[in-house]
């Protein structure tokens, strides 16, 4: 995901793999609610689709 630089390498060593942690954390979140929801037909998707822009807040008017 992240190209590996010596800024990101230092910031691994120091605070940790923080986008591994998340996508672990994640992955649990869904496998707990695996098995108290019920199956729905549609399938979760396994990764965001790539070059998809970020949800852009509502304005406010």
């Amino acid at each position: 995901m992240f190209q590996q630089t010596p800024v990101y390498d230092r910031l691994v060593a120091e605070r940790g793999d923080i986008p591994v942690q998340v996508r672990g954390e994640a992955d649990r979140i869904h496998r707990d609610l695996d098995r108290v929801l019920p199956q729905t037909s549609v399938p979760r998707p396994s990764t965001p689709p790539s070059g998809s822009a970020p949800e852009q807040p509502p304005r406010a008017l």
